[in-house]
């Protein structure tokens, strides 16, 4: 008779061996494990503008004469200056907008010469809670809300799976983040669409023209496909940034049941949901990954329910961290750090473990990082513990 330790040892054989067939990662992806190129660092998150609490706030950005703009859900963005105690009131479009646990004003962004034209675009749900982008008007830090063109609206079959990033590149153009259009799983299979602006990022010229015009190096320009798009087989790319010394666009992307990820958008290419939930197949137990562009890390539901994007850290004040992709996880207030190695691989660490429900990270004129809590209604800044 087998003897109960022999049992046992059995058991713990069979169930690592499971473990490891179930791990069908891409060699170019990482998983949430450490390496030996983890950063000697201790970071933490420091409150800053202390007196100041918003409703709800989605996103911060600093223009480059170095005033704040905080996005609040609800429709209202707030303006402020580094050594104020208040807030003013830029822009309220309350009443064009519909607030849901998804749904409202979900980005801005400033139009790069902002500082001399006044000129700055919004992302938000309208009263039907479909998708709008629209260019606003402002003088001397007031903004007219009558001043409003709206260039470009995607009907929402759906109230989840929105995006809602704007950013412009250093080329000029706008960018547009656009989730799959909702519902749980892609049911219109709108991600590997062509013929959807959902699932995707765009990518549009907004200068010279009352709405847009299309860059004629955009993927599709003249063939079959949307010529808006820049990249796509996305499900909810929430929010994604530039590295301000390589131009690389980062792009955060909310997973469905098991995973989460990180991906760095090239032009053209097809990042494979909802064939792929991550690196592993989501439809079917087998699928060809080949034609998809793998993510370069991913991390299970066990370590996070919701990514948020960050920053590439070009700060500086904590100089040992520049090069690093910072990111977060909403629901588990995780933040972790993506460093690359030298064979091109990204070793993942662990830097914060918060309870700050994060909705989107900011960055200075700097470099420097900033976390924004969206129940807290705080903004804190990243900075480094030393040891006594």
């Amino acid at each position: 008779m087998i003897s109960t330790y022999k049992i046992i040892l059995i058991f713990i054989f069979i169930l690592a061996t499971t473990s490891c067939l179930d791990k069908k990662t891409s060699p170019n992806a990482t998983t949430e494990t450490n390496d030996d190129s983890s950063l000697s660092l201790k970071l933490a998150l420091t409150a800053v503008f202390s007196s100041l609490v918003f409703n709800k706030p989605l996103a911060l950005y600093q223009s480059q004469d170095l005033n704040w703009f905080a996005v609040e859900q609800g429709g209202i963005v707030k303006v402020f200056d580094a050594e104020a105690n208040t807030s003013n009131i830029f822009i309220n479009i309350s009443d064009k907008i519909t607030l849901g646990s998804e749904t409202g004003l979900l980005g801005m962004a400033l139009h790069p010469d902002f500082t001399s034209n006044g000129t700055f675009y919004l992302s938000y749900n309208d009263n039907n809670g479909d998708s709008i982008i629209s260019r606003f008007q402002s003088t001397n830090l007031i903004a007219d809300a009558q001043s409003e063109t709206i260039i470009l609206t995607v009907t929402q079959p759906y109230s989840n799976h929105n995006g809602g990033q704007i950013s412009f590149g250093s080329d000029g153009y706008l960018y547009i983040g656009l989730g799959d259009g909702g519902s749980s799983g892609d049911p219109r299979n709108n991600s590997q669409n062509i013929n959807s602006l959902l699932g995707t990022i765009l990518r549009i010229d907004v200068d010279d023209t009352n709405t847009y015009k299309i860059p004629q190096d955009n993927p599709f320009v003249n063939k079959d496909g949307k010529d808006e798009i820049y990249a796509y087989g996305l499900r909810n790319p929430w929010r994604f940034s530039f590295d301000k010394t390589t131009n690389e666009l980062w792009a955060a992307d909310v997973g469905q049941n098991t995973w989460e990820e990180v991906n760095i958008i090239s032009k053209g290419e097809n990042y494979g949901w909802n064939i792929l939930e991550a690196t592993h197949c989501y439809l079917q137990d087998n699928c060809n990954n080949a034609p998809y562009v793998a993510p370069i890390h991913e991390y299970p539901r066990s370590e996070g329910q919701s990514i948020t994007g960050g920053f590439v850290y070009r700060g500086n004040i904590i100089t040992k961290l520049i090069g690093t992709y910072i990111y977060a996880d909403y629901v588990s207030g995780k933040i972790w750090g993506l460093t690359k190695k030298s064979d091109g691989t990204y070793s993942n660490q662990l830097f914060i473990d918060s309870s700050a429900y994060i909705s989107s990270f900011a960055e200075d004129q700097a470099g420097n990082l900033y976390v924004i809590g969206h129940q807290t209604g705080k903004i804190y800044q990243i900075t480094e513990t030393r040891n006594p």
